[in-house]
């Protein structure tokens, strides 16, 4: 076999490997934890059916490119949990060394195609990436809603950090940004989410 097809099918094997790495919320209906691949595919599907509430206009293969491979170094990395301030201190580090052995893999073209890709995503400063966390911040709290705040109660989750990190929702989407912020106002006056 050449060369660069082994190289890409080794990866193809190595990423399967997303699907046991389970994060801290739960599927839709009271379901079990969902893993990192359900995630990215739920948020690429997001952002292709959303793309219209985007801020500005967004090359969508590029964006759900970007939510397809936003946490693969979650491999090595592991998943750090968005409101767990402990570990979000040394994430970029971990994830920085992780993309690095991860991405390795490739051949070097594709290597750096997917390494500037996830750069981009975590450097937040294009309209792709900026909408792209828009469907990482909605996709979490879409089915924390529809589980009646479970992960937000288990967690002791107050609705400032959820805030802290919806807030930034806005900068890909203001109508995502707004659908938030209804949902999280009748979690609030449900009980679901400390003040």
């Amino acid at each position: 076999m050449e060369e660069r097809l082994k190289k890409q099918l080794d990866f193809i094997l190595e990423i399967d490997k997303e699907k046991n790495i389970f994060r801290q919320t739960h599927l839709s209906g009271q379901g079990r934890n969902e893993n990192d691949a359900e995630h990215a595919w739920h948020m690429a599907i997001m952002a292709y059916l959303l793309r219209e509430y985007a801020n500005k206009e967004v090359d969508i293969a590029k964006v759900m490119l970007m939510c397809l491979i936003h946490d693969i170094v979650e491999i090595e990395a592991g998943d750090t949990y968005a409101y767990d301030a402990e570990n979000l201190k040394t994430q970029k580090a971990r994830e920085d060394a992780a993309k690095e052995k991860i991405y390795a893999m490739l051949p070097d073209d594709q290597k750096q195609e997917l390494i500037a890709l996830f750069d981009e995503f975590e450097e937040y400063e294009t309209a792709e990436s900026k909408f792209a966390h828009a469907m990482d911040n909605m996709q979490p709290l879409l089915l924390n809603n529809s589980n009646g705040g479970r992960d937000w109660k288990e967690h002791e989750v107050t609705a400032k950090q959820v805030y802290g990190r919806q807030n930034k929702t806005k900068l890909g989407s203001e109508t995502m940004f707004a659908v938030a912020d209804q949902i999280l106002q009748e979690n609030i006056r449900k009980g679901n989410l400390k003040e």
